[in-house]
C-alpha cells in the first residue's frame, strides 16, 4: 500500500489552522498518520514534516535532520516523531537563517529562530521525552512547530528583502 501522500501547498486552508491535540499517541489513526508522514519525507528532500502538510491537523512532527541537495550541511539525525510537542528558550538568542518549505516549493527566505530550545513531546510508545535541541536542528522544529498553529516560515520574515526564489538562492552557495 502506497503510503505517500500529496503535501499540501500555501493556500491549502489545513496550513492556516491551528492543530488539534493527539489524544492518544499508539491509536490506530496516529499510527496510520505517522506511517504516511514518514513514507511522505523519505519521498522528498526535506529534513522535517508536519501532519497539517499532509492534510492531518493534528499535533505531530517528524524533525528528520540530514544532508541533502537542499541543505547540504544539515547534520545527520534519526527521524524523530514528536507528538504533541511544546518548547521553551533556554536562551533569548535569535539567529537568521534559510529555510524553505516542501509547502512553499521554489521560495527561500531568511528567518529568524532560537538557538537553543526544550522541547517536551510523546514519542510514538507514548513515553514523555525532554529534549535539548540546538542550532539547525532547533531551527527545523520550530519551522515543523509553526505548521501546529497555522504558522509557515513567510510570515516569521522580518523583510520582504529577505525572500528569494531558489534560483536566486543557489546562486548565491554555488
Amino acid at each position: 500500500m502506497n503510503q505517500i501522500r500529496e503535501i499540501a501547498q500555501l493556500g491549502a486552508e489545513v496550513l492556516r489552522c491551528q492543530a488539534q491535540l493527539v489524544a492518544e499517541a499508539h491509536s490506530a489513526e496516529s499510527r496510520a498518520v505517522i506511517a504516511a508522514m514518514k513514507a511522505t519525507l523519505a519521498n522528498t528532500q526535506g529534513v522535517g514534516l508536519a501532519a497539517p502538510q499532509i492534510g492531518e491537523s493534528l499535533r505531530i512532527v517528524i524533525v528528520a535532520s540530514r544532508p541533502t541537495p537542499r541543505y547540504p550541511d544539515a547534520p545527520l539525525m534519526e527521524p524523530t516523531v514528536m507528538i504533541n510537542p511544546s518548547f521553551e528558550t533556554l536562551s533569548e538568542t535569535t539567529e537568521k537563517g534559510w529555510e524553505g518549505c516542501l509547502s512553499i516549493p521554489g521560495i527561500r527566505a531568511l528567518v529568524p529562530r532560537f538557538k537553543d530550545i526544550r522541547v517536551d513531546y510523546t514519542d510514538e510508545q507514548g513515553h514523555p521525552v525532554r529534549i535539548r535541541l540546538q542550532d539547525f536542528i532547533a531551527r527545523v522544529f520550530q519551522h515543523e512547530f509553526d505548521h501546529l498553529n497555522g504558522l509557515v516560515f513567510l510570515d516569521r520574515v522580518e523583510n520582504n528583502r529577505d525572500i528569494f526564489s531558489e534560483s536566486e538562492y543557489l546562486k548565491l552557495f554555488s
